[in-house]
C-alpha cells in the first residue's frame, strides 16, 4: 500500500508537469515546455533541435497517457497521476526512463552550448527552472546530477535521476 506521505510527495511532483495550472496534464503542457525551453537557450523551433525537442515532447506526453490517462479523455489528472502512473512505475522507474528519454534528450541537445553532448551544472539548472523548479532547488539538483564533478551533466546521469524523482518516494 502507498502512504499518504508518498502520495502527498508525488502530487506536489505533478504540479512539475502541469505547466500551465490548470488541474490537468495534457499534451499543451508538453508543447509549452518545450517552446519554453527554445525561448530560453534561443533555439529556433524550426532547427533539427527544436525539432527534436517537440518530437521528444510528443512521445513523452503519448507515453505517460498510454500509461495515466485511464478515461481517454486526452488529460491526465492529479488522481490519475498519483493513483495511476506513479504507483505503476515505482517499482520499474526504468520504463519511466525510457518514456521521458526522447525529451530528455532533446532538452540536453537544446541546452548542451558546445555540442559535446553534456550540458554545463549551470545551463541544468536553468533547464530545471524553466520546466517550473524552483531556483534554489533547480541548483542543488543539477549540482547532484553532475556525479563525476566535472562540471557537466550528461544523458547517463540526468535519465535515471529523472526517473527516480518522479517515481520514488524519498
Amino acid at each position: 500500500m502507498v502512504s499518504s506521505e508518498y502520495e502527498r510527495r508525488i502530487a506536489g511532483r505533478f504540479v512539475t508537469f502541469d505547466q500551465d495550472g490548470n488541474g490537468y496534464i495534457d499534451r499543451e503542457d508538453f508543447n509549452v515546455a518545450a517552446k519554453a525551453l527554445l525561448t530560453e537557450f534561443g533555439v529556433a523551433a524550426r532547427s533539427d533541435k527544436g525539432q527534436a525537442l517537440y518530437v521528444g515532447a510528443e512521445a513523452f506526453w503519448q507515453g505517460m497517457a498510454g500509461i495515466a490517462d485511464r478515461d481517454g479523455d486526452q488529460r491526465i489528472t492529479r488522481d490519475e497521476f498519483v493513483n495511476g502512473a506513479v504507483k505503476r512505475l515505482r517499482d520499474n522507474p526504468e520504463r519511466f526512463a525510457e518514456i521521458a528519454r526522447p525529451f530528455l534528450h532533446a532538452a540536453l541537445a537544446v541546452a548542451d552550448q558546445d555540442g559535446d553532448g553534456r550540458a554545463t551544472v549551470e545551463d541544468t539548472a536553468r533547464v530545471l527552472r524553466i520546466l517550473g523548479v524552483s531556483e534554489d532547488i533547480a541548483r542543488a539538483a543539477a549540482a547532484t546530477l553532475d556525479a563525476d564533478g566535472d562540471g557537466k551533466v550528461g544523458e547517463d546521469e540526468i535519465v535515471p535521476a529523472f526517473a527516480r524523482y518522479f517515481t520514488v518516494p524519498e
